[in-house]
């Protein structure tokens, strides 16, 4: 079985061989050729999937990597029920999202690089997720890091896309300082990045070092799954094609962040500071990104900000030391959140790159099935039962108020309101109502092998929620798969009527569902909507300019570092202490070589004369000397 991991995680790697070296002559199949590699990835994480179900781990070291004195770090790869549910959930979804990808993606420049770009991706992810050591996880992090940086600027020649990834690999660069600094932290006091040499011994470490580890690995993860205050890369990579997005925004980067934390339970464990601070964050990232949605014009750019949300509820299960529950959020927001990405990549398709909801609406008549699974999606991450999206955010918001976290509940439940209004929102502008698509366009519905993948995801979406979330002979199967990893960190602190928790849940998606319905839909909708901007004017203007988050950090940050750079390092240590220290000892050297060029006239004479003084000179000396 640990060949068969090793293959599963290197044939991704595979595919990408063949395309980025014969994208030439592959051109045509490349699409082919990287769905099959996800494809074989897929099958084998089958049977390792069932394995680790019935309760084996795998853990081995392939080779020894880096030995340095007592420091031993191997390449090694490790199955358990926590990446055993990540080795499925990435495979899946992002063999659906090649599928797709070879509709989208067709005829366009660079289609085989694109799908190299892919498969690379999806392998640095592999080996993120099933790495035995930290030092493992960080190249799969850095990995995916670099990869999201080339696909996000895919189109390099568009100078908004070229901006975009810069700006998404210097943020999670900034991020990835404290995730190195917190493994420095584990090899200074364990001597080892191994999982199995930290986490049992894992109690000798003293509190505040504990807190210093886990809120150092966290600000790492704030920057790779784009939480406050590191998440505004998130939205500029729209600039990637759609599948770029729903691969980077669904199953995989984003959620490197969350799998880190629920890995490191045993450090989290010990550290009720650093456990409250990834809560509190990731509930304040979750409202604070679903204001910036609320009123959004761009179709692409709402989802992005909705997944900033949604993987603040993550950060919320995982912060409050219930880790399955933020794992099963990011399972089943990897279906429906994939499912919308690639819907509104179909929406995009046929509109010819428009995202502007402004100049959709009626779409419902000309892409029925787009409009049903967007529907489906959007009732999922509402959280409106039976679908998915309902069972894992009840079961975040029910754990933070059992284990002592009422405001982190109030905060969670305001915020499914507000995602269920700004996800219908989007539906009820794109595909309902009068069409305002601009003359010339005619919109159609997505070729199959678009639409298969949709469905697919959309049955996900419908039912891996009730699958694995539902209590069975006395507990839930997914609380008990990854509490096998995982345990719960905390004691519980309130019994709760946990019906009554459902029922305010459902009322809030509800809620949200009919606002959205009441703010578009009617034929008084518009007066309505022109009343409400009047009257909270100052509130709706701060979320229409995104809170002007990137003006301030480019008042407080860019600028600055950019004037001492210009200014100070340029200008004055670059030109005037570097550049002339350099041009001061080329000219002494020249002007040494004029002095010393006189000398060397080429008549015979002249240097006997010169001769016979230096003899002079040493006689004289000499003389001197013994007087």
């Amino acid at each position: 079985m640990e060949w068969l991991l090793l293959l599963c995680v290197l044939s991704p790697a595979v595919g990408c061989i063949i395309n980025g070296l014969f994208g030439r002559w592959t051109y045509r199949a490349a699409g082919v050729i990287g769905s099959t590699f996800l494809g074989i990835s897929f099958a084998l994480a089958i049977p390792l999937i069932i394995y680790a179900i019935q309760g084996h781990i795998i853990d081995y070291d392939y080779y020894h990597w880096i030995i340095s004195g007592k420091l031993d770090v191997p390449f090694g790869l490790r199955l358990d029920s926590l990446s055993a549910m990540m080795l499925g959930v990435v495979t899946f979804v992002s063999f659906m999202i090649h599928i797709y990808s070879i509709g989208y993606m067709g005829g366009h420049k660079g289609y085989a690089r694109f799908f190299a770009y892919l498969n690379l991706f999806v392998f640095a992810m592999l080996l993120l997720c099933m790495g035995n050591n930290y030092l493992t996880l960080f190249i799969g992090w850095e990995g995916v890091g670099f990869c999201s940086y080339i696909l996000i600027g895919y189109y390099y020649e568009k100078k908004t896309a070229a901006d975009a990834g810069r700006k998404a690999f210097v943020t999670t660069r900034i991020g990835d300082v404290g995730f190195t600094i917190g493994i420095l932290f584990i090899i200074l006091y364990f001597g080892s990045v191994k999982f199995t040499d930290i986490f049992p011994q894992a109690h000798i470490l003293p509190p505040m070092i504990a807190t210093i580890i886990t809120l150092a690995l966290f600000f790492g993860a704030t920057g790779k799954s784009a939480q406050f205050p590191l998440y505004v890369w998130l939205p500029d990579a729209m600039e990637g094609p759609t599948p770029v997005s729903a691969l980077i925004h669904a199953a995989t980067m984003v959620t490197a962040g969350v799998y880190m934390v629920a890995r490191s339970a045993p450090l989290y464990a010990l550290s009720p500071t650093g456990s409250l601070v990834v809560a509190s964050i990731g509930a304040f990232t979750a409202f604070f990104a679903a204001t910036m949605a609320l009123t959004h014009f761009d179709l692409k750019r709402i989802l992005a900000y909705s997944t900033i949300s949604q993987i603040g509820y993550m950060m919320i299960g995982v912060g409050v030391g219930a880790y399955w529950t933020g794992m099963f959020h990011l399972m089943t927001h990897a279906f429906f959140k994939a499912l919308l990405f690639l819907s509104a990549g179909a929406v995009m398709h046929a509109m010819h790159g428009i995202l502007d909801m402004r100049l959709m609406g009626g779409l419902r008549h000309k892409m029925p099935q787009t409009c049903a699974v967007m529907i489906i999606a959007s009732l999922a991450i509402a959280g409106i039962p039976p679908l998915s999206g309902f069972f894992s955010k009840d079961h975040i918001l029910g754990e933070a108020l059992m284990l002592g976290h009422p405001i982190i509940w109030m905060v969670g439940v305001i915020t499914a309101f507000m995602t269920a209004y700004y996800m219908f929102r989007m539906v009820f502008f794109t595909f309902f109502g009068e069409s305002r698509v601009p003359e010339g366009l005619h919109p159609h519905e997505a070729p199959n092998v678009m639409l298969v993948p949709l469905w697919v995801l959309a049955v996900g979406s419908i039912v891996v929620g009730a699958i694995f979330g539902i209590k069975m002979h006395g507990h839930i199967p997914i609380e008990h798969f990854i509490s096998l990893t995982s345990p719960v960190a905390f004691p519980k602190v309130y019994e709760v009527n946990e019906s009554l928790l459902i029922i305010i849940s459902i009322v809030a998606g509800v809620l949200g569902i009919a606002v959205a319905w009441l703010s578009y839909i009617p034929k008084w909708a518009p007066k309505w909507r022109s009343w409400f901007v009047r009257t909270f004017h100052p509130l709706y203007r701060c979320c229409f300019n995104l809170w002007w988050v990137d003006e301030v950090y480019n008042c407080l940050f860019c600028r600055p570092f950019w004037h001492v750079s210009e200014r100070f390092l340029w200008k004055v240590v670059d030109d005037k202490l570097i550049d002339a220290g350099v041009d001061d000892v080329g000219r002494i050297a020249g002007l040494a070589g004029k002095a010393v060029r006189i000398l060397q006239t080429g008549f015979i004479n002249n240097y006997a004369y010169w001769v016979s003084a230096g003899a002079l000179i040493v006689c004289g000396w000499y003389l001197l000397k013994i007087m």
